[in-house]
């Protein structure tokens, strides 16, 4: 299976004051259809600079992006689902999703995005809640309208930063859940899409993820590399998954 993200040696420097603080240093890896992939490691590491840097939001010092078919077909690379929801308060949630057409730069006619819109709104549950803004959905509504506006171009890949942080407990579980189910939708009906989670939380990258890239800290390169094999859905009370938890969060404190 070929990837839908490669990323070969990569570095960034930003510049503080008068010094040079290196940020990422040397990192490679792919992401592959249909994968959850985790990126772990503690606060300032550069986690989410390298999610930045994926989407374009950031320079690449040295190194190399490249996300195979990227605007074939009309599809987009990646799409980004910030921590934030980034919902445009004045639109509606079907405007929100529709709008997504517009980031990626789609020529799509007027008939086909409408049904792509409202088979999205379907995906994510939304469909009764079409009409309403921003305002009016719980935390959890947004984030999942906000995925849906992602999908909206049809991404290799979707990235996102922390985005169940600001989220409570249950709603976040609730929310975990249907990422898992919203991939699996997705490759069911033939159009796979990896994504790429930034989190500080071992037990979210272990509930979620086919494999967890460990960070070091800065200049961050891989401190390890964690499959994660168990079969969906995850209890957090299995001896396999606390095991695997322990490991991940031993990788992060070295």
């Amino acid at each position: 299976m070929d990837p839908v993200l490669t990323v070969r040696d990569l570095a960034k420097t930003f510049v503080e004051g008068e010094q040079e603080c290196s940020v990422l240093q040397g990192l490679s890896f792919d992401a592959f259809p249909g994968e959850i992939l985790c990126i772990m490691g503690t606060s300032g590491c550069g986690k989410s600079t390298l999610l930045r840097m994926i989407a374009g939001l950031e320079t690449i010092d040295s190194g190399s992006i490249s996300m195979p078919g990227q605007q074939e077909g009309g599809k987009a690379g990646a799409a980004m689902v910030f921590q934030d929801d980034a919902l445009f308060p004045w639109l509606s949630v079907c405007d929100n999703i529709s709008y997504g057409l517009k980031l990626g730069n789609q020529d799509v006619p007027g008939d086909v995005a409408s049904k792509r819109v409202a088979d999205l709104l379907e995906l994510v549950r939304l469909t009764p809640f079409s009409t309403y803004y921003p305002y009016q959905l719980s935390g959890g509504m947004k984030q999942r309208a906000a995925v849906a506006r992602a999908l909206a171009v049809q991404p290799g890949i979707i990235l996102m930063d922390e985005p169940f942080s600001a989220l409570d407990p249950f709603t976040r579980r609730e929310l975990q859940d249907e990422i898992t189910r919203i991939r699996d939708t997705a490759s069911a009906d033939g159009h796979p899409v990896a994504i790429l989670l930034v989190t500080h939380n071992p037990e979210e990258a272990v509930y979620l993820a086919d494999r967890i890239i460990v960070l070091s800290d800065r200049p961050a390169a891989i401190h390890g590399v964690i499959d994660v094999r168990l079969p969906h859905p995850r209890s957090i009370s299995d001896r396999e998954f606390l095991v695997i938890r322990e490991k991940v969060t031993g990788l992060v404190k070295r």
